[in-house]
């Protein structure tokens, strides 16, 4: 029983901290943005992508995930996934957004690596070449597979993340890594409770998004417990927590802005 207390009380302290760390920089990087409202927050291109129109023989594939808008940034994360064959000179965005009538699966609404109302994006996956140009199909085909474009919940699913985690699983070449703080990336149907974790590679057992356990070969190890995820990543080694993301080398949540102009070659 006491070690019970414990274990209890060490995901509790984990669980706080997280949250003060995530509240810290949320306040730090969105002070400046807020000022005027939604209605006038960044939304131009980051400088991630490659630019299509200098490189139109290239094919690439890119996931992106950026804070989402006011206090839920403390918390999650959007995400969005960009793609353009070989030959053309523009991408397609595609994504999940709740707002609005009809579909949920928007297409092109945003510039392709374009900062989140005044969140710049973070880099989650990037292939390009051959070996984007021949997931591009199964990309398409896993977003027409996707089983709930007219719905939405921001916890705990079916949400943003949950349709790139569908598109993960479909897709095992994107080896999408997922940050702990995408609320509703484990969302499963009730009917469906073990299958592959968003990477595409590994196990998951989850019950709504609410509780599960994932192994996987991006994630590492992660407990989901209420839709807080908690564990560790091996590859490379860093600890994978809510609200924040994680901590470790090669931190998917870390502050990129002071690379913010120096873009993709």
């Amino acid at each position: 029983m006491f070690s019970i207390k414990i274990v209890c009380l060490s995901f509790l302290c984990i669980i706080l901290l997280s949250l003060a760390a995530s509240l810290a920089q949320a306040m730090h990087q969105r002070q400046a943005s807020e000022q005027g409202g939604w209605w006038s927050a960044r939304r131009d291109s980051a400088g991630l992508a490659p630019d299509a129109r200098q490189h139109p023989g290239l094919a690439v594939v890119q996931v992106y995930a950026a804070p989402t808008w006011g206090w839920k940034g403390a918390v999650a994360v959007h995400p969005w996934i960009i793609f353009k064959r070989a030959g053309e000179t523009e991408y397609n965005r595609y994504e999940v957004i709740s707002w609005g009538a009809g579909e949920k699966v928007r297409r092109n609404r945003n510039a392709p690596d374009g900062y989140w109302y005044g969140a710049k994006p973070r880099l989650l996956a990037d292939h390009r070449g051959p070996q984007a140009q021949a997931m591009i199909p199964q990309i398409e085909a896993a977003i027409a597979s996707y089983p709930w474009p007219d719905s939405y919940r921001a916890w705990p699913g079916p949400n943003s993340n949950t349709f790139i985690a569908h598109i993960g699983r479909e897709v095992p070449a994107l080896k999408l890594d997922m940050p702990a703080n995408a609320v509703g990336k484990d969302y499963r149907a009730l009917r469906n409770p073990v299958g592959l974790p968003p990477s595409g590679r590994g196990v998951q057992v989850s019950l709504l998004g609410v509780a599960g356990v994932t192994l996987g070969v991006q994630e590492g190890v992660e407990l989901n417990v209420l839709g807080l995820n908690v564990g560790v990543d091996f590859t490379p080694l860093r600890l994978r927590l809510p609200f924040i993301g994680g901590i470790g080398r090669d931190n998917l949540q870390k502050n990129n802005a002071a690379n913010a102009s120096d873009g993709f070659q």
